[in-house]
C-alpha cells in the first residue's frame, strides 16, 4: 500500500468521523493491460491510501482487462454482441458510495476506454431506485487524471459534468491531476518525473479524496438526496410538484 506523508497520515489519525460503512470503487481507464504499470494508477493509490486507512472497503478495476461492449443498453449482449462483462461491473457501481474515475490524457482528452465507461455508466442511467430516482441518486463520484501534455483540468471538466448529470453527486475540488514536461518526458511513476513529490497534486489529491468522504457521510447518514422534486415514477404520473399539475384541472 502507498505510503502517507505526515500531514496526510495525521488528518487520518485525527479524523473525529466513521467512515468504516462506506464502499469505494476505482475504475481506471488506462490503455495498458494487466500487469503494464498505469501511472494514472500510481496517482489514484495515494488517494486510495487515504480511503483505506479510514477503513473504507476499496476496489479497483481496470476496466480495458475487462470485455466491455461498445453501447448505451445495460447489456449489450442482447443488442448483438457475444460478451459483455459490464452488468457485473454496473452491480459494483451500486453497492459503492463512492466512484472515482481515472484517466490519462491523449490529444487533450479523457481515453476511449473512459469514454466508453461513461457511455455504459449512461445506459443504466434510466433505472430507479426504490424511491422513484434515478439510480445513481445518493452517491459521489470524482477523477483522478495524468499525463504528459496538457488537457487535465479539460478531461476533469468533461468527466464531472458526465457523471453529474448522470445522478452522481460532486463534492468541491473533486478532481486531481499531474501534467508532466510537454511532449515526450517521464511519466508520473518514472524516476525524476517530479510526481509523487509534488506538493500541488499531493494537496489536491488529499482534498479530493476528503470531499468524497464528507459528502458521501453527508448522504448516507441522510439516507440519499431526499426524494422530493426528483422522482421520476411521481412525474409521468402527472405530478409536477411546483407546477399546475395538468391531470387534475379544476
Amino acid at each position: 500500500m502507498t505510503e502517507l506523508d505526515s500531514r496526510q497520515a495525521d488528518l487520518c489519525e485525527r479524523s473525529p468521523w466513521d467512515f468504516s460503512d462506506l464502499r469505494a470503487l476505482y475504475i481506471n481507464c488506462t490503455l495498458k493491460r494487466s500487469p503494464e504499470t498505469s501511472n494514472t494508477r500510481g496517482l489514484a493509490d495515494r488517494s486510495i491510501a487515504i480511503l483505506e486507512r479510514n477503513r473504507v472497503s476499496v476496489e479497483v478495476i481496470r476496466a480495458v482487462d475487462h470485455a466491455i461492449a461498445t453501447g448505451v443498453h445495460p447489456d449489450m449482449t442482447e443488442h448483438g454482441w457475444e460478451r459483455d462483462e459490464w452488468p457485473s461491473i454496473f452491480g459494483k457501481v451500486l453497492a459503492a458510495d463512492i466512484l472515482v474515475l481515472l484517466s490519462p490524457i491523449w490529444l487533450g482528452e479523457k481515453s476511449s476506454v473512459c469514454t466508453r465507461v461513461i457511455e455504459r455508466l449512461y445506459g443504466n442511467s434510466h433505472l430507479l431506485n426504490d424511491d422513484g430516482q434515478y439510480a445513481y441518486y445518493g452517491r459521489v463520484a470524482g477523477c483522478i487524471i495524468t499525463g504528459n501534455e496538457d488537457g487535465a483540468k479539460h478531461c476533469a471538466m468533461n468527466i464531472l459534468y458526465s457523471l453529474q448529470h448522470l445522478g452522481f453527486a460532486i463534492p468541491p475540488q473533486a478532481d486531481s491531476g499531474w501534467v508532466g514536461q510537454a511532449g515526450p518526458g517521464p511519466s508520473y511513476l518514472d524516476p525524476g518525473s517530479g510526481g509523487p513529490e509534488n506538493d500541488f497534486t499531493n494537496r489536491n489529491t488529499a482534498f479530493l479524496t476528503w470531499n468524497l468522504l464528507h459528502l458521501a457521510r453527508i448522504l448516507k447518514d441522510a439516507g440519499g438526496i431526499p426524494a422530493w422534486g426528483n422522482q421520476r415514477t411521481a412525474w409521468d404520473a402527472g405530478c409536477r410538484f411546483d407546477y399546475e399539475n395538468p391531470e387534475h384541472r379544476v
